[in-house]
């Protein structure tokens, strides 16, 4: 690994740097695929980044892909304690008319939210993921409002709902983006036990009355399937958000607007394997023997060692991985008082030519301001601060 060090004084335009952590925005580019979508995006799960797409920003109708941000909203409500998985919920009258996928819910019926996440992930019935949503927020209506507001927080700025199942039938703004997907799914997945539901092939529910079959085809024929969601309807053509992830990378490939549903299962594999074959993840090690003491002004404490961030990983294209090189800018000087974990510099490392990671170098501890006793004391002793 080649490494640069530069030491510079602080400026307030260094300063404003390092607090935005400013990186240069790289288009991305179409992966070299025979494509039948008419968009899809491939982004690493963990940090976020777009490898490929296509028509990313096109707004379509994402049909039963919407219930990603239900089921979004609903492992969230689980997480903060709302309702655990054995909660039991009754089935509403609003629950049981919708259409479409189905598990054939009757008013009054009883079912635990983990057989209803079961029935979401891996069946994609409208009436379970309808009574989560009710449970989440009162009623679909409430949901939906919740699931647009969530999606403004996420920076899903194409998207908009209008039902927690994606039927749209009589939908007219019931749209997103291959982007947007990408987005939501990425924070779905961020909550891991939800694996347990979207990698299943087959289950049962009603001890057994009821089958399940996973529609995301994927699960059982891609090597390291994590899930997630497949969608079709006459207006939104077939999509899919798939995830998959081998060693130590997490990918997701969403398509939207595929022909068939072949085509969309093709797309996302062909994907994915372009991301696992041009793409790998390296550590990266800041060199602590580049990293000086900095001077304190106006302290009793004469310099201080920054602390060196941890060993990251950073995913950057297969022929530049050997290719990493860093770049650290560290102040001369500071002025106390100095807080702990005030930004004393900061290390860029490049693959080739494209910054993939910042991090900051940070001072351990807090450092107050020399007293006007203590600066008396070392004038007699003949030190200067």
């Amino acid at each position: 690994m080649k490494k640069h060090i530069l030491k510079i004084l602080f400026i307030p335009f260094v300063c404003l740097s390092l607090v935005l952590g400013f990186n240069p925005v790289v288009k991305a580019q179409p992966a070299p695929i025979d494509e039948k979508s008419q968009s899809y995006i491939l982004m690493d799960a963990d940090s976020g980044k777009i490898l490929a797409a296509k028509n990313e920003n096109k707004k379509l109708y994402p049909a039963s892909v919407t219930k990603i941000m239900s089921l979004l909203l609903t492992a969230e409500a689980i997480d903060t304690g709302k309702f655990g998985f054995k909660t039991e919920l009754v089935a509403s009258p609003d629950a049981c008319s919708k259409g479409g996928s189905q598990i054939w819910l009757k008013e009054g019926e009883k079912m635990t939210v983990d057989d209803l996440l079961k029935a979401t992930f891996i069946g994609s019935a409208n009436d379970a993921c309808t009574l989560l949503g009710e449970a989440v927020a009162g009623s679909e209506t409430a949901f939906v409002s919740l699931m647009n507001e969530r999606a403004r927080e996420l920076g899903m700025t194409n998207t908009y709902f209008e039902n927690c199942t994606g039927l749209d039938d009589t939908a007219e703004k019931h749209l997103t983006t291959a982007k947007d997907i990408a987005i939501m799914s990425r924070e779905l997945l961020s909550h891991t036990w939800v694996t347990k539901y979207s990698t299943v092939w087959m289950d049962t529910l009603r001890n057994g009355e009821t089958e399940l079959t996973n529609t995301n085809k994927l699960v059982r024929f891609y090597d390291g399937c994590t899930g997630l969601k497949t969608g079709t309807t006459s207006k939104a053509g077939s999509c899919l958000s798939a995830s998959a992830k081998r060693d130590n990378m997490h990918l997701i490939a969403v398509v939207m607007g595929a022909p068939t549903s072949n085509d969309r299962f093709s797309d996302a594999k062909a994907l994915l394997n372009f991301g696992f074959a041009s793409f790998t993840n390296v550590p990266l090690t800041v060199d602590e023997s580049l990293i000086t003491d900095v001077h304190v002004k106006r302290a009793m404490v004469e310099k201080i060692k920054p602390v060196i961030p941890p060993t990251s990983l950073a995913l950057v294209s297969v022929e530049n991985a050997k290719k990493i090189d860093q770049k650290i800018t560290l102040a001369l000087d500071v002025t106390a008082p100095v807080e702990a974990g005030q930004v004393l510099g900061k290390v860029e490392f490049f693959a080739g030519n494209e910054l993939v990671k910042t991090v900051n170098l940070v001072a351990p501890d807090e450092i107050r301001e020399i007293s006007l006793l203590e600066c008396f004391k070392l004038f007699l002793s003949g030190v200067s601060k």
